[in-house]
C-alpha cells in the first residue's frame, strides 16, 4: 500500500514537471518570431523591446562562437548584434516619444545596453588579446550609445546625488581670500 502511494506520488510529480517544462518554454520567443514582430509591430516600444530581445539572442550567439574559438563569426555577429540595439534606438527615437516624460522602452535599452557592456568586456577577458578589438570597439560602441539614452531620460544633464551624499562643497585651501569658517 505504502509503495504505491509512492509509485503515484512520483507519477504526479513527474507530471507536475513536464506541465511546469512546457509552460516555459511557451514564454521563450524563437528569433523568427522576434523578427515577425519587429517587422509587422505597430507599437514602437514594443518593436524596440523586440528588437533588445532579439539583439540579446545574438549577442548570445557572439559569445557561443568566441567561446568555441570562431572569432571570424563572432566577430560578424557582433556587426549584426549592434545593428540590431542600433535599431531599437532609432525605433525609439523616432517614436516621437519624449523619453523623460515617457521612459518605457528607453529604460529597458538603457538596462540592456548596460547589461551587454559588461557581457562584452566579460567576454573580451576570456579571448585572446588579438581577437579582442571587435569586442571593446563593439563595448565602446554601446557606451555611447547608452549616454545618449540616458541624456534623452535625464535631459538636464544635472549630475545626480544619492539620497545620503551631501551636496558637493568647496574646497579651499587655509589662509587663501576665500577661506569659509
Amino acid at each position: 500500500m505504502a509503495g504505491e502511494r509512492g509509485t503515484v506520488f512520483s507519477v504526479w510529480l513527474a507530471v507536475l514537471g513536464i506541465l511546469i517544462a512546457g509552460w516555459c518554454a511557451m514564454g521563450i520567443d524563437t528569433e523568427d518570431q522576434l523578427h515577425q514582430r519587429v517587422q509587422s509591430g505597430q507599437n514602437p516600444v514594443k518593436r524596440a523591446k523586440s528588437e533588445i530581445k532579439l539583439a540579446n539572442l545574438t549577442l548570445n550567439h557572439v559569445h557561443d562562437a568566441y567561446s568555441q574559438g570562431h572569432t571570424e563569426e563572432g566577430a560578424k555577429l557582433l556587426g549584426t548584434f549592434i545593428g540590431e540595439m542600433k535599431t531599437a534606438w532609432k525605433v525609439l527615437q523616432d517614436s516621437g516619444r519624449k523619453a523623460s516624460k515617457q521612459a518605457e522602452g528607453f529604460r529597458e535599452l538603457e538596462i540592456s545596453l548596460r547589461e551587454n557592456v559588461r557581457t562584452l568586456q566579460d567576454l573580451g577577458r576570456t579571448v585572446s588579446y588579438y581577437d579582442r578589438a571587435p569586442l571593446v570597439d563593439a563595448a565602446q560602441e554601446l557606451e555611447q550609445m547608452r549616454d545618449e539614452v540616458i541624456h534623452a531620460l535625464f535631459p538636464e544633464g544635472k549630475p545626480r546625488i544619492g539620497k545620503g551624499s551631501p551636496p558637493p562643497q568647496k574646497v579651499t585651501s587655509p589662509g587663501s581670500p576665500t577661506d569659509e569658517r
